[in-house]
């Protein structure tokens, strides 16, 4: 797998850009050259120079600085909303898939009606009538967005729970959750290692949405979102770093996530052996 993985130079791109960006989440607080709230009234709307990188917002404050901190953000939100979905997403799909019958009839069905609304409009609903915060916003992306990984897990406990080891160990008189745990969930992993890599994405640009439209990340906090949202009002003054910046963070992020998870899918694949 690791000699297939190594063959996609885009996979590899983006797994080294993913770790150059988790580094810099963790250094914030060393790289930041300025508090990312600090403002200077005198020095506002000032283009990229040697002294603010990414030049400053209307409020005085260093862009780059607050896309640093935006970053620790965005890598919350993709990393705790993808750990509830897979949570979530496995335990009911490796049940579904195990046990069959009613059981995987009323999951499946849940997960029809769950897939018949989209998933954003969901959450946007959602947030709406909730109070907007980065606490809501990663719980809800995970509830909501649990339905793909359920069926990834179901088909392959169908696939495996036929299998020869399964079939001796429920004659060892192991138990159901011993089967599904020790043995069935580790061989069927894989997918669920790829659908977390794109979630982070997926939950990157969900919440960045989200931020955008004011009901995300709340002000003064800086996300890449609401970073966004204040540049779209300054472009007709010039100030193209207030919206060019972000929007490239996030855009190099969640391609880096897709590359990778991608280049991923396509090492596990048995056919390619």
């Amino acid at each position: 797998m690791w000699r297939r993985f190594k063959k996609n130079k885009l996979a590899v791109g983006g797994a080294i850009i993913v770790v150059i960006f988790f580094i810099i989440s963790l250094l914030t607080p060393i790289l930041s050259p300025h508090q990312p709230n600090a403002q200077n009234l005198l020095e506002r709307l000032a283009p990229p120079s040697a002294r603010h990188l990414f030049g400053t917002d209307e409020l005085g404050r260093d862009v780059f600085s607050r896309i640093l901190w935006g970053s620790r953000i965005s890598l919350k939100v993709g990393f705790v909303a993808v750990g509830i979905f897979i949570f979530i997403g496995t335990l009911l799909g490796a049940i579904s898939g195990y046990y069959g019958g009613w059981i995987d009839n009323f999951i499946m069905r849940l997960v029809d009606i769950m897939l018949c609304f989209p998933d954003f409009f969901l959450i946007l609903m959602v947030i709406a009538v909730l109070e907007p915060n980065i606490n809501y916003v990663m719980a809800v992306i995970g509830l909501v967005s649990w339905t793909g990984v359920a069926r990834l897990v179901r088909a392959e406990f169908l696939k495996l729970k036929k299998q020869e080891f399964v079939e001796a160990a429920r004659a060892s008189g192991l138990s159901d959750m011993r089967i599904i745990f020790r043995h069935i969930l580790p061989n069927a992993i894989a997918p669920v290692l790829i659908a977390a890599t794109l979630g982070v994405a997926s939950a990157i640009l969900v919440e960045s949405g989200l931020s955008f439209l004011g009901l995300g990340v709340q002000p003064p906090t800086p996300s890449w979102g609401n970073i966004l949202t204040s540049g779209k009002d300054y472009l007709l003054h010039g100030a193209w770093w207030l919206s060019v910046f972000p929007g490239l963070a996030i855009f190099i992020t969640v391609l880096s996530y897709n590359l990778l998870g991608e280049g991923l899918r396509d090492a596990m694949d048995p056919r390619l052996k």
